[in-house]
């Protein structure tokens, strides 16, 4: 129980890579916020976390809300006792052409993206500090942080942005004992995919295995970077993207 008695909160909780998220750092004995816009679906998770003999709560939030992910914070603290990370994972796309990429477009990807890992580092850190506590931030970018693709110029930028954002963070939050680290997933087999079969197979044959990648995948590695073994690990972004950056045909 690599993680007894921490508290994290996850982002983006409620389903596809944050909910295996939860079920995976509970496993390590983690308690959790289990926070998300959509609150039915958060306090599913709460339930499952909560049969594996850890504490939890949901919390209904905006990311792209400054003021809201503040509140979470506070709400972690006031219901757990204390605070130990966060795993900045909610997330959204929003694909179109660049000529088409009107400032809203662009924005409502932006502030989720990129702007609500900003908030979430910001106001964990500040209580972490406060409290005196350690721990580990993780932050989701994605292999679309890395190169283009056509129709995603919004997102490209933000996950670009949570990059750089968590080599910095990792440098100026270091001499308070809090690592910063992030995951680029590849293409994951979640609903949002959809059920179009030929286009799924067109992303999965982009990752070395032909095959869309287990949520539950990335989630293994996540809990990992939360614990004192990857204590090694800092303001890198670790690829979980069976192969996808490391080849094209």
């Amino acid at each position: 129980m690599e993680l007894k008695d921490h508290v994290i909160i996850v982002t983006g909780g409620a389903s596809g890579i944050g909910r295996e998220a939860c079920l995976a750092l509970a496993a390590k004995g983690a308690n959790l916020v289990v926070a998300d816009f959509n609150l039915d679906g958060a306090e599913v998770v709460v339930g499952e976390v909560q049969a594996l003999g850890v504490k939890a709560v949901s919390f209904k939030v905006d990311v792209s809300k400054a003021e809201e992910m503040s509140a979470l914070v506070d709400f972690a603290v006031e219901k757990l006792g204390t605070l130990n990370g966060i795993f900045n994972n909610a997330g959204i796309g929003l694909v179109k052409p660049f000529l088409e990429m009107d400032p809203a477009s662009y924005l409502k990807v932006i502030e989720v993206d990129q702007h609500s890992v900003y908030y979430g580092m910001y106001y964990v850190a500040k209580k972490m500090v406060a409290l005196g506590a350690k721990g580990t931030f993780v932050n989701t970018a994605s292999i679309y942080g890395s190169i283009a693709s056509r129709g995603s110029f919004n997102y490209n930028a933000a996950k670009a942005a949570v990059i750089a954002m968590t080599r910095s963070g990792a440098l100026e939050l270091a001499e308070y004992g809090i690592r910063v680290v992030g995951v680029a997933p590849g293409f994951i087999d979640t609903p949002i995919s959809g059920k179009d079969a030929e286009f799924k197979e067109t992303l999965a044959v982009q990752h070395m295995s032909g095959k869309l990648i287990d949520p539950a995948k990335v989630a293994s590695v996540v809990a990992f970077l939360f614990t004192d073994a990857a204590a090694a690990v800092n303001g890198s972004t670790v690829a979980v993207d069976d192969g996808f950056l490391a080849f094209k045909v």
